[in-house]
């Protein structure tokens, strides 16, 4: 297996089907919930925290992260900024920084354009990375974290991230969806425009989030 690119920032050469992961998750109840389901390598230096394939990877941002300010922002933008690597990023979402989360769900998702999917803890994001290799093992062409750079959430993980609206829950979000097939579109309409699906108290609370971002 050939080592990454300088700063651990760029696609590596893996094999098919294993995951590589930073060396400081070792031991961690991530790494034990994945552990005989996929094949684990722990490397030093690695930007990522896991990488799904040479193009796929994974920035886990915990509850200690969050809490402690915008620190994580760098290792997101990095990721980002590397045209050729695809980076999913796992928040952990709690009742200690839910006051925190629409702060990176923002800029994640408005500001970086990546994919942002939160778990209650490392046990659920164990699972969720299992069932990302798996979904990559076999349909690797219809991956949706392996498409064009600019390719938008999936429709199931576009759907958990438009519930973190305020007011929006699982129905009102599939409602939106028909009409507003992206984020980008969501976030660009007008205070109107979601009124005829999820009513004028909803429609501000969407017009609110989106705009306190830029």
């Amino acid at each position: 297996m050939e080592k990454n690119l300088p700063e651990g920032a760029g696609p590596l050469h893996m094999p098919f089907g294993h995951v590589v992961a930073n060396e400081k998750w070792c031991g961690s109840q991530m790494a034990q919930g994945m552990q005989g389901k996929i094949k684990l390598i722990f490397e030093d230096g690695l930007t990522p925290d896991f990488y799904l394939s040479s193009r796929s990877c994974i920035l886990y941002v915990t509850e200690a992260d969050l809490v402690a300010g915008n620190g994580y922002r760098k290792r997101l933008v990095r990721v980002r900024n590397f045209g050729n690597l695809q980076g999913i990023v796992v928040v952990e979402k709690t009742q200690i920084n839910e006051q925190y989360f629409p702060a990176i769900q923002k800029f994640t998702v408005l500001d970086l354009g990546m994919v942002l999917l939160p778990v209650a803890n490392q046990m659920e994001a164990s699972c969720l990375t299992v069932q990302l290799v798996q979904q990559q093992s076999k349909e690797p062409s219809k991956n949706p974290f392996l498409r064009k750079k600019r390719a938008l959430l999936s429709e199931p993980y576009l759907l958990r991230t438009v519930q973190q609206i305020p007011g929006v829950g699982k129905v009102k979000a599939s409602l939106l969806l028909q009409k507003f097939p992206s984020i980008q579109q969501l976030s660009n309409a007008s205070v109107q425009e979601p009124e005829p699906v999820v009513g004028q108290v909803v429609a501000q609370q969407i017009y609110t989030f989106f705009t306190q971002s830029r």
